[in-house]
Parts: structure tokens; C-alpha cells; sequence
């Protein structure tokens, strides 16, 4: 446990407020919040005033993983000193990561998303006779071109995440950060707020937009082939949205993993059943994508699964959080 969270401890323990914490040591609120967020170091002297004000020793407010003596003389363990400790070097080096992950993973997505654009125009194309080639071959050359795109998207996933892999362990374990390192984190994500909330803001308005091009087609013009180009930008207009909420959501994801807040909570992280079931139902939802896609080579129709799985999955994370939270109360 760093000074930082000790001096939250202590002063909550007795009941003090920061502004009351403050007057009693002669200093201002923003330096009390300051030492709080790990932002600034108090003085020697403001040490030692804590020090009597808290009734702990100095050694045990200024070392790390110093036990603490409670008034009854019986040693208190760190409850965190089981837990990884992340230095400043690493957090730097995995938020910079993270950074250069971002646009890949985010690029990935959008590729996932606009798949199915080729093969919906080819079929649109051939049915219309806008092309001199048979349905099955629009159908044959849209597949491939649907399948590749996933291929590459899938490529930078796997290259992506194995670079990234070794900081796994800040998504599922509990973590301790040395000190500084809480406040270097707030500092960037407080730098990439506005940042962060007009590209979510971007992604979201794409997203409502996407449907456009559908009530134009069907204002200007009915024909199937015209109907199908205004899905292809559709889709289009989507996989913009997309990439500008998966990179907006991996840099903020990567302050929340250190931070240990939101969905990656102490809480959240010691979730083993409602982990399990996230990640077996997208993979379920994958399975039934691709195999009613294959045995009724319906491309064009098969994309619903997602929107529709989207809808659910929070329901059945809800469901299985409350089973989990059921559990936990009954021992």
C-alpha cells in the first residue's frame, strides 16, 4: 500500500473529512487531495504531524510494505501485499502500448464490420443484371472477399494481443501501483477526456446515421440494385462508427486496467462465472454466425446475428452477475 492510500485509510478511519485533515495540518484541501491522488509527496514535517494526528509510525506511512501496529499492539498485514505491483516504467510502457494497440484493434473491427459490403453489392449487382456473371459466381467472389477481410482482421487481433500479452495479467489479477504511478495515470486520462468523449460522441452519432442511406433509397429510388448500394454504406458509415468507439474504449480501457476502476474493478476481476459466460457466449454467437451463414450461403441476411446478439448480451450478463452476486452472499 503506498502513501497515498494510507493517508485515505487513516483519515477515513477517523472520520475526517479532507478540508478537516487539511486544518489540522495547516495546509490547503488541494494539497490534502493532491497526496490523496498520489500527485504530490508531503514534507517531512507534514509526515510527522500525521504520523501523531493518525497514531501510526512514521516508518509505516513512508514504506511501502511496513506492517501496521493497530492501538492494541497486534500487527495488522498489508492486505495488498500479495498482490502484483506495478512500477511506474511498466504502467508507462503499457499505456504506450496500448496507445499503438488502439488503432489496430479499432481498424480490425471495422474490417469485421464492412465484410459483408462486397458480397451484398456483387449479389445486388448479379440479381439486377448489372453484372454479366451468374449469382453464384457474385456469390463465390463476395464470400472471398468477406472471408479475407476477416482473415486480415483476425491477423491483427492474434499479432495485436500477442504484443500486448504480457500485461494480461492487469485485466484479471488484483494490482497494487508503486507510488506516483496512480497520479500519472489520472493525469492522462484526465488529458484524454475531452478527447475521449468527442470521438464516443462521433462514433455514436455514425452509428444512429448508419441507417440513412436506407429511408434515401427508399425516398429516391426502390430498385433492388440502388437499395443494395444504400446497405453497403450502411455498413460502410458503421464500420466508421465502430472504429471510433473501439479506440476511444481501448486508450480509456487502458486507465481503468490501472487504475482498477469501472469494469475492472477489484469486484469485477474476481467475477470468474460472469467471465466465463461473456466469453462463451459471443463464441457461441460466433458458431451460430457461421454456421447458418455456411449451410443456407445466405451472407447477405446472416449479419442480424450481431445486432441481435448485441441486444441480448446484456441481459445474459445480468443474469449470470446476479447468479455470481447470489452466490457470494450465501457464504
Amino acid at each position: 500500500m503506498i502513501l497515498a492510500d494510507k493517508i485515505i485509510n487513516e483519515r477515513k478511519k477517523n472520520g475526517w473529512s479532507q478540508e478537516e485533515l487539511a486544518d489540522k495540518l495547516g495546509v490547503t484541501r488541494q494539497s490534502v487531495s493532491k497526496w490523496e491522488g498520489a500527485q504530490a509527496s508531503p514534507d517531512l514535517q507534514r509526515i510527522l504531524q500525521m504520523s501523531e494526528l493518525f497514531g501510526v509510525s512514521t516508518d509505516y506511512l513512508l514504506k511501502d510494505n511496513c506492517e501496521e501496529v493497530n492501538s492494541d499492539n497486534k500487527v495488522v498485514a498489508d492486505a495488498n501485499t500479495s498482490a502484483h505491483r506495478v512500477s511506474m516504467e511498466e504502467a508507462n510502457a503499457f499505456l504506450d502500448n496500448s496507445k499503438e494497440s488502439a488503432p489496430m484493434y479499432a481498424l480490425g473491427t471495422s474490417l469485421c464490420v464492412c465484410s459483408p459490403i462486397a458480397l451484398i453489392i456483387l449479389a445486388g449487382a448479379s440479381d439486377s443484371g448489372m453484372l454479366s456473371i451468374s449469382e453464384n459466381a457474385a456469390g463465390g467472389i463476395g464470400v472471398a472477399i468477406l472471408l479475407t477481410l476477416i482473415a486480415i482482421a483476425v491477423a491483427i487481433f492474434v499479432t495485436t494481443g500477442l504484443k500486448g500479452e504480457k500485461y494480461d495479467y492487469l485485466e484479471n489479477e488484483v494490482i497494487e501501483t508503486e507510488y506516483g504511478v496512480e497520479g500519472m495515470v489520472k493525469e492522462r486520462d484526465n488529458k484524454f477526456r475531452n478527447r475521449f468523449t468527442n470521438m464516443i460522441t462521433l462514433g455514436v452519432v455514425l452509428c444512429i446515421l448508419g441507417v440513412v442511406p436506407i429511408f434515401l433509397g427508399l425516398v429516391f429510388d426502390e430498385s433492388d440494385f440502388f437499395m443494395t448500394v444504400m446497405i453497403g454504406l450502411l455498413f460502410l458509415i458503421e464500420s466508421i462508427g465502430t472504429h471510433f468507439l473501439v479506440y476511444a474504449g481501448c486508450i480509456r480501457g487502458s486507465f481503468q486496467k490501472l487504475l482498477q476502476e469501472e469494469d475492472y474493478s477489484v469486484d469485477n476481476k474476481t467475477r470468474i462465472l460472469t467471465k466465463t459466460v461473456a466469453s462463451a457466449y459471443w463464441m457461441i454467437a460466433t458458431a451460430i454466425y457461421l454456421g447458418y451463414s455456411f449451410i443456407t450461403n445466405n451472407w447477405g441476411f446472416s449479419w442480424i446475428v450481431w445486432p441481435i446478439a448485441g441486444v441480448l448480451f446484456p441481459v445474459v450478463y445480468m443474469i449470470a452477475k446476479a447468479i455470481e452476486d447470489s452466490k457470494k452472499s450465501q457464504k
